[in-house]
């Protein structure tokens, strides 16, 4: 099932992020059934020709698997090249106003939702399903306005309010910075702007996501409990560390008695 129609659906939607800028551990994470990986072209070293490559290698380890990507910014020049490079979930940071959010439908979906240009490209066989991509792109990529500021909490109800909204990604790390209390995700003030943010999803008909940096599972079950349906467990640079760190220590323990 698309992602889209499973978000409208009110199902789970569980993926993960890429920071590795490494084809191998995108092919590897897609086989292991994500139903989405986010390669993250904001705070990783990934380009653009980079993260066309991972595209290409997640379609290599699990065709089912959605490419998405969180794009560097709001801007339509940019943002429209990744949609050309295959993503089919955009992630974009820091909206904090409404025209922001307009900006990422108008560069994401065709007329009349949006304005993307056409061009060849491997979104559409580089010329070869033109007319067929144009028909289905706007029903198959998911748009995605990552609420990471106070500023956005505040305008809330105006940014969710944009046609063309499918869904809304918490940014806990900078959310929590941006009220004052970084990384205090117990702390009140970030846990009632995260309940400002759910309810504002529910009254708007959007999907509800957020990031479990950390690879607790459990955390993901909760998370689906709280009303989240768009949920990335952890990322690849965390799981390795903390698969080494963990194992290491173990090892090292067992080799001291």
């Amino acid at each position: 099932m698309k992602i889209r129609r499973k978000l409208a659906d009110g199902q789970p939607v569980i993926g993960s992020w890429l920071d590795t800028a490494s084809p191998t551990v995108a092919e590897l994470m897609a086989a292991a059934g994500f139903d989405f990986l986010t390669v993250d072209a904001e705070h990783s070293a990934v380009d653009l020709v980079g993260t066309q490559r991972m595209f290409r290698a997640m379609a290599a380890g699990n065709p089912a698997c959605a490419p998405f990507v969180r794009v560097p910014g709001h801007q339509y020049a940019e943002i429209k090249r990744y949609v050309d490079a295959g993503a089919l979930g955009v992630i974009c940071p820091l909206v904090n106003t409404p025209d922001q959010a307009a900006e990422l439908v108008r560069a994401v979906k065709y007329p009349p939702l949006g304005a993307r240009g056409v061009g060849f490209c491997r979104d559409n066989r580089y010329g070869l399903s033109i007319e067929e991509r144009i028909g289905t792109a706007n029903d198959e990529t998911v748009v995605c306005v990552q609420i990471e500021h106070v500023d956005a909490v505040e305008w809330i109800d105006q940014i969710l309010a944009v046609p063309g909204l499918d869904a809304v990604f918490i940014g806990p790390y900078d959310l929590s910075t941006s009220l004052g209390v970084p990384a205090q995700f117990e702390h009140p003030d970030y846990l009632a702007a995260k309940h400002r943010i759910l309810s504002a999803c529910r009254d708007h008909g959007l999907a509800a996501g957020v990031h479990v940096v950390q690879p607790r599972p459990d955390e993901v079950v909760t998370a689906f409990e709280e009303g989240y349906r768009l949920i990335a467990y952890s990322l690849d640079i965390t799981m390795l560390t903390n698969a080494c760190t963990e194992g290491l220590a173990r090892i090292r323990e067992r080799i001291r008695r």
